[in-house]
């Protein structure tokens, strides 16, 4: 089980883009099938043209973090992509009432793969827009891959995983320059 990176739980975009990462084993994409691409969107079924339309997006948001996280333009088509994922599925904003009021976004097409995509979207469209955009960062251990909302001043790692890896490294570093010094 992979450790969801800081900010998974609150942005479902930043989930996505960290769904295809770097394991001790090599590259792992947990939405490289259908079924597991159904089961993450919690739809009954996803077609291989969805399929390819949802890598596109992950592809395009994936250019949208990296550009928060290094203070540049997105290149290519990704903003492009993402807007034309936003426009589809019809929503609408909804006010609801719980303990306060809350924003809710309704679909006309509830259930749908055009409403998960277009959610998505939307989602990394507030992300690059809102607070969360400056939050941004790409984990900085070596052949990770995935990106987090550094919410703490001293987070460089996406995970304890990732910190640990950098630690160990920089600690085996230490003993082979102490060994070659005597």
């Amino acid at each position: 089980m992979v450790t969801a990176a800081p900010g998974e739980e609150r942005s479902p975009a930043l989930a996505l883009v960290n769904t295809r990462r770097l394991s001790p084993a090599g590259p792992v994409d947990d939405l490289a099938e259908p079924g597991p691409a159904a089961a993450w969107l919690r739809l009954p079924s996803v077609t291989a043209e969805d399929l390819r339309r949802l890598h596109d997006l992950r592809a395009a948001v994936r250019e949208l973090l990296a550009a928060l996280a290094e203070s540049r333009s997105p290149g290519g088509d990704a903003v492009t992509t993402v807007n034309a994922a936003a426009r589809a599925d019809a929503a609408a904003p909804q006010l609801a009432w719980r303990s306060g009021p809350v924003r809710e976004w309704h679909s006309t097409r509830p259930g749908s793969f055009e409403e998960a995509v277009a959610a998505l979207a939307r989602d990394a469209i507030d992300v690059a827009t809102g607070d969360l955009g400056g939050l941004v960062r790409a984990c900085e251990a070596h052949g990770c891959v995935r990106f987090y909302f550094r919410e703490h001043a001293r987070r460089r790692w996406c995970s304890t995983t990732c910190g640990d890896r950098v630690r160990a490294a920089r600690h085996q570093r230490l003993v082979v320059e102490q060994r070659d010094a005597r």
